[in-house]
């Protein structure tokens, strides 16, 4: 039962799995995190070309606030940018009307916090009739 085919077949089909659910190789691990990186530095150079500074100053301070939004805009840009749709640097109010088209598109949250002033009535009226 040595066949070395069935074991060499075993070794690539274990390194095949090892590949599929991120086990192993680090140097695989290293490479996908470069390649993050790339991907990264491309989309700041698109959006600096794409943007002006207020536009830029803009999109920053989204990002601080809410970075869900911020993502889908520069995504939206970057996509605009490669289709060739951008011919000009992106003004404030142009990325104000593309930040309205993405409220528009995410759902609405609604959060609010009631306060029952019946239920936790602490009046300092009450404290006279002691």
């Amino acid at each position: 039962m040595d066949d070395p085919d069935l074991e060499k077949i075993r070794q690539q089909r274990l390194a095949q799995l090892q590949a599929q659910h991120g086990g192993g190789d680090p140097n695989q691990a290293k490479a996908q995190e470069e390649r993050m990186q790339a991907m990264e530095e491309a989309k700041h150079s698109i959006l600096a070309q794409a943007l002006d500074q207020n536009a830029r100053a803009r999109l920053n301070t989204i990002k601080i606030s809410k970075p869900e939004k911020a993502a889908m805009v520069e995504n939206m840009i970057c996509r605009m940018a490669q289709m060739g749709q951008v011919r000009n640097k992106i003004s404030e109010q142009e990325l104000i009307q593309i930040l309205e088209s993405v409220n528009q598109q995410m759902p609405k949250t609604t959060s609010s916090v009631k306060f029952d002033r019946r239920r936790a009535a602490i009046d300092s009226d009450d404290d006279d009739n002691i």
